[in-house]
């Protein structure tokens, strides 16, 4: 996990660019504009403008989302500038458009943390001496609450989630918001140990946290580094995850076939590897089954039915082998972005009933919001 890559431009060059497929890439950043809550007129316009997934110049994915971020900064609102920003990197930095994309992704959302009663501070942790940048909230070594991580999976950073880190406070927690190993500034490489990021993150903070009691929001595919944190990281007490790879996407070769080149290339460019090697190079991460029954924690799952990048096997195996399992399914599809209001305060809701510390109002609180949210979906 000490390996680093080295920054886009230096003499790395990507096992695949992430615009060979532009259709494919404007369907995927749509699921993820939406999670962001960016408003379909800050975005749909300009990708009927972007003619090319790759290159510097107008036209191009990079450039276009950056102009719409310069747009939305000078209309004063830094946040939303931010997410355009991070739409700019989508799915991952490939060359100098990108770069300079994600580093104004990070710069503006500073600038909007900054000026905003948010409590967000940027922290670092080192990894085998490796600086890894995160995003902290309600953190107090005069009064150290329980922890929770957030990380989102292989194509968002932690400027997409990092909004979120008030609301992890007001539920009585500290917050932390990471990267996967090569997403964002996160420098490590993605590989066979990386579950290690949770463990160093607890280390990190266990002088302003009750990292005791920790709990793992982790989306996509850190869900799975999650579970195998767990299984040995007593601090750790309870995972809620949604659309998590388990076993079946690492192993079964028919539905790779069918898995979105987007998620492949991303997958080969944080792994290290060609495009064609990297479902070999990544089968023996499976969780096992004897390895789900050892998990001693409350999981809750998100699953989408029509999930095109994770395979229903891998939720039926949870099913049948994690003793303290909750989920909830949408008929959607990877992340469930049509169902985003619920999801996230269900995630919320889950993290609260796994704590035995948890304020009953805030968690019937959070509650009430989810009904609400539902009922108003059936109307």
């Amino acid at each position: 996990m000490s390996d680093t890559r080295q920054h886009p431009g230096t003499g790395v060059t990507a096992p695949a660019k992430p615009g060979s497929d532009l259709a494919e890439l404007k369907q995927f950043v749509v699921a993820h504009a939406i999670s962001q809550e960016l408003p379909a007129d800050h975005y749909a316009g300009l990708l009927d403008r972007i003619t090319t997934g790759t290159g510097e110049g107008p036209g191009s994915w990079a450039h276009e989302w950056v102009r719409a971020g310069e747009e939305r900064e000078a209309a004063g609102d830094a946040l939303a500038a931010g997410q355009l920003y991070t739409m700019g990197r989508f799915p991952y930095v490939d060359g100098p458009g990108r770069a300079h994309s994600l580093e104004r992704s990070v710069d503006a959302f500073d600038r909007w943390r900054r000026a905003s009663p948010t409590g967000i501070e940027r922290d670092t942790v080192h990894i085998d001496g490796v600086p890894v940048r995160i995003w902290t909230a309600g953190l107090d070594a005069a009064n150290p609450r329980p922890l929770l991580v957030m990380t989102g999976g292989i194509v968002s950073t932690k400027e997409q989630w990092g909004p979120v880190l008030p609301q992890i406070v007001a539920l009585g927690l500290a917050g932390v918001v990471a990267e996967l190993p090569g997403v964002g500034e996160n420098p490590l490489v993605y590989g066979p140990d990386s579950h290690r990021l949770f463990p160093a993150v607890l280390d990190a903070v266990a002088d302003r946290a009750d990292v005791s009691r920790s709990y793992l929001l982790a989306l996509s595919f850190s869900g799975h580094l999650a579970v195998r944190a767990a299984l040995t990281d007593s601090r750790i007490r309870g995972i809620v995850g949604n659309g998590l790879p388990v076993h079946d996407f690492f192993t079964d070769d028919e539905w790779q076939q069918h898995v979105p080149g987007i998620t492949r290339d991303t997958l080969a460019h944080l792994v290290g590897v060609p495009a064609g090697d990297v479902w070999r190079r990544i089968h023996d991460w499976a969780l096992s089954d004897a390895e789900l029954r050892q998990l001693s924690v409350p999981l809750a799952v998100v699953t989408a039915r029509r999930d095109e990048i994770i395979p229903p096997r891998d939720a039926e195996r949870l099913e049948k082998n994690v003793a303290d399992l909750r989920q909830l399914v949408h008929d959607d599809v990877h992340g469930a972005p049509a169902h985003l209001a619920e999801t996230r305060l269900w995630s919320l809701l889950a993290v609260q009933l796994m704590r035995t510390d948890a304020d009953p109002a805030v968690t019937g609180r959070l509650a009430g919001a989810l009904d609400a949210v539902r009922a108003k979906a059936v109307r």
